[in-house]
């Protein structure tokens, strides 16, 4: 992937700071998870605003809802939130009913929440004082950085380190969201290194599943897991996999399918935000900017090709 030096600088500096925040995060936070951890743990009234969730949805092994077009619709809206909500304090209290009560999309949209907010909740102030100090670096991407990491801390403001959005909160909150039956948490389990099964036939069959099930989320989630670290492994062997050219064909399938692939969206905001791989512009959409910024030119028409292969599968769109 051919990133110029500038944002491999910042990139380099971006995770640097994510991972002390996490170990910070983690030794305040040592001893045993509770049920309903962080901020998901409230047992009060609702915060005002927070919508109203209705009666769980089942979840198929391939993610497909069992339910009344009403409740898949209501799946798709609270996917939507995700991405657009302007405080995810508000949206997770519209999550928890459905999560407590076992419904896995809910529970697997609760491990989302965590995960955006945790570079923040960790430490407000030092994040806060990082922000700056990519601010004042001036490179490329400077500004993008800023604008990216600005919108983590609006949309957490009201998460705190007493909310403990921490590794272990997310992995906890995602194996259950996975073992209810989000095929979306299984995938984010496996691209952790902590899938339900460490089998070569177990990791196979997931990717099968993930493929046939045309749920945006899932393939966003297991991108990670077929790129580089899928790399000589023979269960993955005749699949889309085994390099950073088939992560990032994983999510475009995975926008061309529905995912919040937009300049603002979690996506981009996640690679910006943590990672300092940001478009200059920072209305550019997910596959615009890899398409200008990371495949070479000479790779397109392969990466368009996996793209083509992941969608050509029973019930994916062509």
């Amino acid at each position: 992937m051919s990133w110029n030096k500038p944002l491999l600088i910042v990139a380099a500096l971006a995770l640097l700071v994510g991972v002390a925040l996490y170990q910070r995060a983690g030794e305040r936070s040592a001893g045993p998870v509770p049920a309903m951890a962080g901020a998901a743990d409230l047992g009060g009234a609702p915060v005002a605003g927070a919508p109203v969730i209705a009666t769980p949805t089942p979840v198929t092994d391939d993610g497909d809802t069992r339910a009344s077009p009403g409740a898949a619709d209501r799946r798709r809206h609270l996917r939507r939130e995700f991405a657009r909500a302007p405080d995810l304090y508000v949206y997770l209290q519209s999550l928890i009913p459905a999560a407590r009560a076992g419904e896995a999309d809910a529970i697997w949209l609760v491990s989302r929440v965590y995960e955006y907010c945790a570079p923040y909740a960790g430490d407000p102030a030092a994040y806060a004082g990082d922000t700056r100090l990519f601010g004042e670096m001036k490179l490329r991407a400077s500004a993008a950085m800023v604008a990216a990491r600005e919108r983590v801390s609006r949309r957490c403001a009201r998460f705190a380190p007493e909310d403990r959005l921490d590794y272990q909160t997310i992995l906890l909150r995602r194996t259950q969201a996975a073992e209810a039956g989000s095929l979306a948490a299984e995938a984010a389990l496996l691209a952790m290194g902590e899938p339900l099964d460490d089998s070569k036939a177990y990791r196979r069959d997931l990717a099968d599943r993930v493929q046939r099930s045309a749920d945006p989320e899932a393939y966003t989630a297991l991108a990670p897991a077929m790129g580089v670290m899928a790399a000589g492994d023979d269960a993955h062997a005749g699949q889309v996999a085994g390099s950073q050219l088939t992560e990032l064909a994983w999510q475009l399938a995975g926008c061309e399918l529905g995912q919040d692939c937009s300049g603002e969206g979690p996506l981009m905001t996640n690679y910006c935000a943590n990672g300092g791989i940001c478009s200059q512009d920072e209305e550019q959409d997910f596959q615009t900017f890899v398409y200008d910024a990371a495949i070479p030119r000479q790779g397109a028409d392969v990466v368009d090709d996996m793209i083509d292969s992941l969608l050509r599968s029973e019930g994916v769109p062509k």
